[in-house]
């Protein structure tokens, strides 16, 4: 009977060793998939087995990602939003009092448009807010109406999921981009 339950103990922890290599290699199946730029993993055959079953298993309760040690990577990063264009900041909502959870959707600019230090006062602006037809909002200041801010939808990533591998010979991490969109 000892011998039994030992040979079923062994066999039962031979299956968690598989299970934990086949994971294994599942994550690093998905390492090489994610970091495949020029295709990327949609343009490359193999890729697509792992990354739909990534996919699927995403759905799921509990999912976790699957790792690869060997690649020395864990989990992916996620930034859901690209920078926002040159002369434009990040920020939480359409003015200084806004504050929301949408973690820096917006992009801001303050714009004078002022000639030679003139500032016109009691302009019909005065605090109003218009939006341009490209989606752009102007918020008018109180006490200048040739300056405003500006504000707009800051641009999503294609690519919003990355992975920072590290070359052990330079010891420099490059990140990679990828999307899960099919």
């Amino acid at each position: 009977m000892k011998c039994l339950l030992a040979v079923i103990g062994s066999m039962a922890f031979a299956g968690l060793a598989t299970t934990s290599a086949d994971a294994s290699e599942w994550g690093c199946e998905v390492l090489l998939c994610a970091a495949s730029s020029n295709p990327s993993w949609r343009g490359v055959a193999s890729c697509h087995p792992p990354m739909e079953k990534l996919i699927s298993a995403m759905k799921k309760p509990g999912f976790s990602w699957p790792t690869c040690p060997e690649g020395g990577a864990g989990s992916p990063g996620y930034e859901r939003y690209a920078e926002c264009p040159t002369g434009w900041t990040p920020t939480d909502g359409d003015d200084q009092h806004s504050m929301s959870a949408r973690g820096q959707s917006r992009c801001m600019r303050a714009v004078n448009q002022c000639k030679g230090g003139q500032r016109f006062f009691g302009d019909s602006h005065d605090g109003e807010r218009e939006t341009t037809t490209d989606g752009v909002t102007r918020v008018f200041s109180q006490t200048n109406s040739c300056s405003f801010t500006e504000y707009k939808a800051r641009p999503l990533r294609s690519d919003p999921y990355y992975f920072d591998i590290k070359d052990e010979q330079t010891s420099q991490s490059s990140r990679f981009w990828f999307s899960l969109d099919r």
